[in-house]
């Protein structure tokens, strides 16, 4: 039996803009009530929350750091508590500072630990506390038996960025190869309860994805395994 999103609650983190807001709409579009997770972006988490109830469904705003461990806590326990319960955690929050991907001098400390603690640890932490609720859900039935609750991390980079010298910020590259293979971590000490999927869609045109060079973006659009935009 397909799995419904109908009536489903989920928390997007970062879902006050770019990638995220259109995240939060196409599952407010599928009938899901949604907790809009941003930082400092009230205005717009709540622009969101707006759009999200003018397709039926719920919509709550909560605030919260994906860089700092009591945060990601505090947002699944938020969630689960205004929506009385959760199915879903779009894991969307990341972060990164351009710099020269080839000047080892370029990233400083703070990069490195920001990187790490947005891009790697947040993941580990909601999921860590949303793991109970999530085993404790009873409707499933996706994918022959795959039932409770679904952990994506969506990744912002593309897949051969994984294994190519460029990107960003070359502490941003490194934990991207590292939260790919936590989802491989979490999908095995998990499943088949809980199911978890890391989503590479390549590059993507939002305002982060257009602050690349022009020429950087053709050859990213070259490289693309879809061969075309998505955003």
């Amino acid at each position: 039996m397909p799995y419904s999103l109908k009536g489903r609650n989920v928390l997007v983190t970062g879902g006050s803009r770019g990638l995220g807001e259109l995240i939060c709409l196409k599952f407010a579009a599928e009938g899901c009530n949604v907790a809009v997770n941003y930082n400092a972006s009230e205005d717009r988490a709540k622009e969101v929350a707006e759009k999200v109830e003018g397709f039926g469904g719920k919509a709550v705003l909560v605030k919260g750091d994906m860089g700092i461990e009591a945060d990601c806590i505090s947002v699944v326990r938020t969630t689960i508590a205004q929506l009385s319960g959760l199915d879903i955690i779009i894991s969307n929050a990341g972060y990164t500072r351009f710099s020269t991907f080839s000047d080892l001098s370029a990233p400083i400390t703070q990069d490195w630990d920001l990187c790490h603690a947005v891009n790697v640890k947040a993941q580990f932490f909601l999921m860590r506390e949303a793991a109970p609720t999530f085993k404790m859900n009873s409707d499933g039935g996706y994918c022959g038996g795959y039932n409770g609750g679904e952990f994506d991390a969506y990744e912002l980079d593309f897949p051969y960025n994984l294994l190519r010298d460029w990107g960003s910020d070359v502490a941003y590259s490194v934990t991207k190869a590292a939260q790919l293979h936590l989802m491989r971590c979490l999908a095995s000490t998990e499943g088949p309860k809980v199911r978890v999927n890391a989503v590479l869609p390549g590059w993507l045109a939002t305002e982060w994805g257009m602050k690349y060079d022009p020429k950087r973006v053709e050859d990213l659009r070259d490289k693309s395994w879809l061969k075309k935009d998505v955003g």
